[in-house]
């Protein structure tokens, strides 16, 4: 068998590996590219298949950068199978739906046609045949899998038995213990292991220190009567500052202060999380069994109409406001952005990993004037982040998950990484397991 490498390549986004064998051909994941404009150029360019030769296609999990193109495969002929947990294809529907508006702004801004529209999405959503957990699936002479990845909810590691070898691609790999997930899973045989590099090159604050840096970020801002705005991912990272914000009102360390979820795709998110009690870990499913409700604590509020939203720029009171994107390229939140970043008195709290050439990661990075819908904003505001937040696994972990492999044939590739995390990764992994790993390039060809 063969696989070919056409995303998350160069950078970490745009998730996309073809896999050839006996004649069959399927994908696994087909997401977007994102990041500064040469990276969102490559949703356009030509794909390096036929979709309709595509037999089927396995996702990993519901982040645009792994689903996004999933429409306009359809569009352009694809028309198998396309496989998932549960909980993925409800947030496909409705991170797909959110996607297609957002890239006719983006098809507009970058002289294109839009790369889709709203029927492509109902055709591709159509085609998914979801699964649970270590139920092996049957398609053709393939067998599936699917692993708790840890990483949001019904994220898998994808564990494919092809010509009797065991090949795994690991999606994302979760940052445990989270609130509301498991565990990510481990794998101790694989004859070939394709795995992500997110933070290949730095380690997380503890975990515990989370909620203590959450709790001590928000009482400093509401020290000084400024407001906290935390550009926050619609899924999971959303979830677990909620479930945390709760458990933080809940026991008096916060005093009460409004909290408003200004996402209608974050509160659908919600809604779709509040179905899959089966998919928590044990501590948020005893906590439903007592009946309580994490999502719905009395200081938080949803604003669902941009009448409401709009209405938070004008209330210059305390709050702490959630809202997309989780990277500052759009949404919500670049609007109270334009705002409040002139204020002393407001932190931006960064939850999540910044892409080179988005907002966020300017931000981070300390500049000191930004450009928001054209208006030059000069920012004064703190920036603080917790990178425990992350969804992704550290150094350390994912070193520790891929040593865990110790039978087969054990080549180990590295994608969905910058450069320089990909490297450092190798590295590590070369002492602690004595492997050499390969790190492809857009296009190569490995054969397994």
């Amino acid at each position: 068998m063969k696989i070919s490498f056409f995303g998350a390549t160069e950078g970490v986004t745009g998730s996309n590996y073809l896999v050839e064998t006996n004649g069959v051909k399927f994908l696994v994941d087909c997401g977007l590219f994102q990041g500064d404009r040469e990276e969102r150029l490559k949703n356009w360019e030509k794909l390096p298949y036929d979709p309709s030769e595509i037999d089927f296609i396995v996702v990993t999990h519901s982040h645009i950068d792994h689903i996004g193109r999933l429409p306009y495969l359809a569009k352009m002929g694809f028309s198998g199978k396309v496989y998932s947990t549960e909980p993925t294809h409800e947030f496909a529907k409705i991170f797909l739906e959110d996607t297609t508006h957002l890239l006719k702004n983006e098809a507009e801004n970058l002289g294109q046609e839009p790369l889709f529209e709203n029927e492509d999405v109902l055709k591709a959503t159509a085609l998914f045949e979801t699964t649970g957990y270590h139920q092996k699936v049957s398609a053709g002479e393939v067998e599936i899998e699917f692993l708790d990845a840890g990483h949001i909810l019904g994220s898998a590691i994808v564990k494919l038995t092809i010509e009797g070898k065991t090949v795994i691609f690991s999606g994302d790999l979760g940052n445990p213990p989270v609130p509301l997930l498991r565990d990510t899973e481990f794998i101790d045989s694989a004859d070939a292991v394709i795995m992500e590099s997110t933070y290949g090159d730095r380690l997380h604050h503890p975990a515990d220190q989370r909620k203590i840096e959450l709790e001590k970020f928000i009482e400093e801002a509401a020290a000084r009567k400024g407001t906290v705005l935390m550009p926050s991912f619609a899924m999971e990272r959303t979830q677990e500052v909620l479930y945390e914000l709760s458990e933080l009102f809940a026991s008096g360390k916060l005093d009460p202060i409004p909290v408003y979820l200004d996402s209608p795709l974050a509160i659908k998110a919600t809604e779709i999380y509040e179905k899959f009690p089966e998919y928590y870990d044990r501590e948020a499913t005893d906590l439903v069994k007592k009946h309580v409700d994490f999502f719905g604590f009395k200081e938080l509020k949803f604003t669902e109409t941009s009448q409401e939203s709009m209405g938070l720029d004008r209330d210059m009171t305390s709050k702490v406001i959630i809202a997309g994107s989780g990277m500052s390229n759009g949404g919500r939140i670049v609007h109270h952005e334009k705002v409040y970043l002139p204020i002393p008195s407001t932190m931006l709290l960064i939850v999540g990993f910044q892409v080179n050439g988005t907002l966020g990661r300017r931000l981070i990075e300390g500049v000191e004037k930004v450009k928001i819908d054209g208006k030059e904003v000069f920012v004064k505001a703190q920036i603080e982040s917790i990178d425990s937040y992350s969804a992704h696994a550290d150094q350390a972990k994912l070193v520790e998950w891929v040593v865990k492999v110790t039978s087969g044939g054990r080549k180990i590739i590295l994608t969905h990484g910058e450069q320089k995390a990909k490297e450092v990764l190798a590295g590590k992994i070369r002492e602690a397991a004595n492997l050499e790993p390969i790190i492809p390039k857009s296009g190569e060809v490995i054969e397994i």
